[in-house]
């Protein structure tokens, strides 16, 4: 029997026989456990170590309902480290997290989609080189899918900073069309004005459009493109598509556009402001991008 099982055996025993005034051997038997393993447990005096797991295993639980069951050892011990002010051993999270028998969302497998002729293309500038020395300097962009309702569907066109994997513009549409990429670096631009980055895409119909071309050459900014079939070229997207839909669109089913729509803005604002991210020195991305400036 696990521990976390067995307490709450000894803690629904001392529950019943406060309220009920029953016998503790009655109890006991019933619920299968010897009388003197129940006493044992509860005049236990607690030591250091314990009672520091207790702490623990208090502020985990709470960070997990909060995200609702998203995290794993890695991000509720960055949490942790800073709520607490103090370092915390990941493999001690871990432990806790068995006893308590939690453990994070797993994610899906994404859809493959068939491939536009695409007007024109550009080379793979980027060429996994994901990290950037300050912000602006490279972001890398795509478009997702949503269902809502009876089987409608909704599309999100974002940009990330490869500096600090901060989602600079996004934009949720109810169509996946050449407007909502092009809405989308509008915003960014206005984020960030006077800003040359190279922006990295795959070969969606949008990137590859005439006008996108005009779009980013009025810019200044160059573009880049993912190899055909190589996802993984633009992983930082790939990766936050990922997090997004684990830690909050998997987890909901929504009746209308209003709702996801207000799902994702939350969410967003969390990832960029309270997301504590290992890569970034345990900072969320926008106390990193604050700090490069």
């Amino acid at each position: 029997m696990s521990q976390h099982r067995q307490e709450n055996i000894y803690l629904a025993i001392q529950a019943v026989q406060q309220a009920e005034s029953l016998s503790i051997q009655l109890l006991c038997s019933i619920a299968g456990v010897s009388r003197s393993s129940y006493y044992k447990w509860l005049n236990h005096i607690p030591g250091k170590r314990e009672m520091e797991n207790r702490e623990l295993t208090e502020v985990m639980m709470s960070l997990y309902e909060k995200v609702e069951g998203t995290f794993g050892y890695r991000q509720l011990t960055l949490h942790m480290c800073r709520q607490m002010q103090k370092a915390i051993n990941l493999k001690r999270v871990q432990r806790l997290m068995k006893i308590k028998g939690i453990q994070s969302v797993i994610r899906r497998k994404k859809r493959k989609y068939q491939r536009s002729t695409p007007q024109q293309v550009a080379e793979n500038i980027l060429n996994r080189e994901f990290q950037a020395e300050a912000p602006n300097e490279k972001w890398a962009t795509d478009v997702t899918e949503f269902k809502y309702g009876n089987g409608q569907k909704a599309y999100l066109s974002a940009i990330l900073d490869l500096h600090d994997k901060s989602i600079i513009s996004y934009v949720l549409g109810r169509s996946n069309n050449n407007p909502l990429v092009f809405q989308t670096l509008d915003l960014a631009l206005q984020s960030a004005p006077d800003s040359t980055p190279l922006l990295h895409s795959d070969r969606g119909f949008q990137y590859t459009s005439l006008r996108f071309k005009e779009l980013l050459d009025e810019a200044k900014i160059k573009q880049s493109m993912s190899r055909v079939g190589r996802c993984i070229d633009n992983g930082p997207m790939e990766s936050f598509w990922g997090t997004l839909k684990c830690e909050k669109y998997y987890l909901h089913t929504y009746q209308s556009f209003e709702e996801l729509k207000k799902d994702i803005d939350d969410y967003i604002h969390f990832y960029n402001y309270e997301r504590l991210q290992a890569k970034l020195n345990g900072l969320s991305p926008m106390e990193f991008r604050t700090k490069a400036a």
